[in-house]
């Protein structure tokens, strides 16, 4: 990493290109490498439990657009475009629904493009905003060109309140003015899953990235004054697996859940 690219990133690691990282993807600087060869040795089944987060999102996002028939999306913590984004999932069910992404890395600002490749009927639009202050982010006149805040709208908060110290917090606030009908789908990790992953929560935490995890009872809390829907907060790989097929055997390191605003 040269100096300039150091200073842009403040010399520490980002969850987006850690993960991108250990995907096997280019978006990635020096010291993202050495946190993502340092969780892989902390918790070796880290790049599975990715995976299955990124299957995770796809059923997630799929059932609000078919089942709760969501057409406008508020996808928090993006992170670096891994195909298919979100937006493709459900333009594909909806080729009129709306998406908004947010992230705070300028690295993702840099491949925004690709999450802006709507279909003709829809939109998508990118807002560089830190999740740490939802106020910002709704006051964004770009959100406010995309969504129709009378309309519901489905929050995805997909393996990023792990990095929130006052998760439960930054949840109510994103859902708080949101018409009835919303939607909050999560995945978070959690150490009661995966021996192991208390050392993953060390190694990203004295990496500059704090990592908080939480019990299925935490998470759980998250939906207060929500109506949680079938199967409720579950490890994702039990999240609506696809019709006919188990569960995988995988071991993973999130919970899952969705519920409806009432």
């Amino acid at each position: 990493m040269n100096q300039r690219e150091t200073e842009r990133v403040g010399g520490r690691a980002h969850s987006a290109r850690v993960y991108d990282c250990i995907l096997g993807g280019k978006d990635h600087y020096e010291v993202d490498r050495l946190a993502a060869e340092a969780s892989l040795r902390a918790w070796p089944g880290l790049r599975t439990s990715m995976l299955a987060n990124r299957a995770a999102m796809r059923r997630m996002a799929h059932w609000l657009a078919t089942e709760a028939g969501m057409r406008q999306f508020l996808d928090i913590g993006t992170g670096i475009p891994t195909e298919p984004n979100l937006h493709q999932v459900v333009q594909g069910v909806a080729p009129e629904a709306r998406i908004v992404y947010v992230d705070n890395d300028p690295v993702v600002l840099a491949h925004a493009d690709a999450l802006m490749r709507s279909t003709p009927e829809g939109r998508t639009a990118y807002i560089q905003s830190d999740m740490n202050a939802p106020g910002a982010l709704l006051a964004d006149p770009v959100l406010h060109r995309t969504l129709d805040p009378t309309r519901p709208v489905a929050v995805t908060v997909i393996a990023m309140l792990q990095f929130v110290a006052d998760a439960q917090g930054l949840v109510e606030t994103l859902m708080e003015p949101l018409a009835p009908g919303s939607h909050l789908a999560i995945t978070l990790a959690t150490a009661d899953l995966a021996p192991g992953s208390e050392a993953l929560a060390r190694e990203y935490t004295e990496r500059g990235i704090p990592m908080h995890l939480r019990d299925r009872a935490e998470v759980e809390g998250l939906f207060t004054g929500l109506d949680l829907v079938d199967p409720g907060v579950v490890p994702m790989t039990s999240w609506r697996p696809p019709a006919g097929e188990e569960p995988p055997a995988t071991t993973t390191n999130m919970y899952a859940g969705v519920a409806r605003k009432p």
